[in-house]
């Protein structure tokens, strides 16, 4: 370990060095149901772009292990229901996607139908009869949240306030013309490896000079095992913002350049940024460059299997430009994408060594500590208490 260094107050680098979560949690089948019910059962889980879902379609979706189907109506809402017949319990939607045949969801088996909102309007083959009551029998719904062009879904009866979800704020990129971006690629891949694992590499950096050669070559700051200028010894508020690029670099690319017109309604603070990260705990992060919007979705299977999704979103001119180079922008994402998946799995093999109890943070992962905390919070699990130095 280095000799002791000055941090200015403001800095973000914690003053003590935590524990880490217990090894088990990241294994155990028992408290992976624990975390499914109580973590991704009771948050808003991101399941698809508005634009990438048809007019009188049938999708579905998965959320916390419950089977789901969406639908989008004519006029473009878009609601959730468990995908359930309230007749026997049937599965009403067989393919994962499936086109409607009228304005009606119509069961397989026996054909009751409901309409776009879930109520229940045909029974065919059987009389009217007496006491039985359809308003009792509509489909059961998921609450939907659209933001930014983004579809989630929530299965609480009671969901948490939407604008508490993005770390960065409900805002933080209304500069970006979000809902009018279409999906210019997509990639999906299962990894070996805890869904917390995941999120623990991306909320640090000391892995970084030994990871990523490719993107501490592009984000300078990134081979100093740090996540900006903020945790260098020296730092003070008042330092000039400068980008965090390399010379010459305006976005994440290969080249460095920028795929097409940059977004004309970016202050001149989010140009010098070069990217701004908006995390959505435990389900996706977003990272907005000056070109194009990246997001990745985290979605667990089982204790040591987790479903990585990343969606690239341009605007149409650029996707339709001639000469567009997609290979520009994907390339450099996935080779980081691979790298960190890579590291992950390395980490998940550690952590299954039955004499491991539980690591030991360092004061530069402090969002890693931040992370740790929600997973406790929402357990009900005692916070550590941090020192005060």
């Amino acid at each position: 370990m280095d000799h002791p260094r000055t941090y200015h107050p403001a800095s973000p680098i914690l003053g003590f060095c935590p524990p880490a979560l217990p090894a088990p949690w990241y294994t155990d089948a028992t408290h992976f149901a624990r975390e499914r019910a109580a973590i991704q059962a009771t948050s808003w889980t991101y399941v698809g772009r508005v634009n990438d879902l048809p007019k009188l379609t049938l999708r579905r979706i998965e959320v916390a292990g419950q089977n789901l189907m969406l639908v989008k109506d004519e006029a473009g809402t878009v609601r959730c229901f468990h995908n359930t017949c309230r007749h026997r319990g049937s599965e009403i939607c067989l393919q994962p996607e499936q086109r409607l045949k009228a304005k009606l969801i119509s069961c397989p088996y026996h054909e009751w139908g409901y309409d776009l909102t879930g109520r229940l309007a045909r029974i065919p083959h059987v009389p009217e009869t007496p006491g039985f009551d359809k308003s009792a029998h509509n489909l059961l719904s998921a609450h939907v949240k659209l933001w930014n062009g983004f579809i989630f879904v929530c299965l609480a009866n009671d969901p948490p306030d939407f604008a508490a979800a993005p770390d960065m704020g409900a805002n933080a990129l209304d500069n970006w013309p979000m809902e009018t971006l279409l999906t210019g690629h997509r990639e999906t891949t299962v990894l070996n490896c805890n869904w917390k694992v995941f999120w623990e590499n991306y909320n640090e950096c000391l892995h970084c000079p030994g990871i990523h050669p490719s993107l501490c070559d592009m984000v300078p700051v990134y081979g100093k095992g740090v996540m900006s200028s903020a945790e260098m010894p020296g730092w003070t508020p008042g330092d000039a913002a400068a980008s965090p690029l390399k010379e010459g670099a305006r976005t994440w690319t290969r080249n460095g350049l920028p795929c097409g017109p940059e977004f004309p309604d970016l202050s001149e603070a989010q140009r010098t940024a070069a990217f701004t990260f908006v995390t959505l705990l435990p389900t996706m992060y977003v990272v907005a460059h000056v070109d194009y919007v990246r997001a990745v979705t985290v979605r667990p299977f089982s204790p040591e299997e987790t479903e990585l999704t990343a969606e690239w979103l341009f605007p149409a001119e650029t996707l339709a430009a001639p000469g567009f180079d997609l290979a520009n922008v994907v390339d450099f994402a996935m080779t980081v994408i691979r790298e960190d998946g890579a590291a992950s799995e390395m980490n998940q093999r550690g952590l299954r060594n039955a004499h491991f109890e539980h690591g030991t943070l360092m004061p530069q992962e402090f969002d890693v500590f931040n992370f740790q905390q929600w997973v406790r919070r929402k357990l009900g699990e005692p916070l550590v208490q941090q020192q005060v130095t």
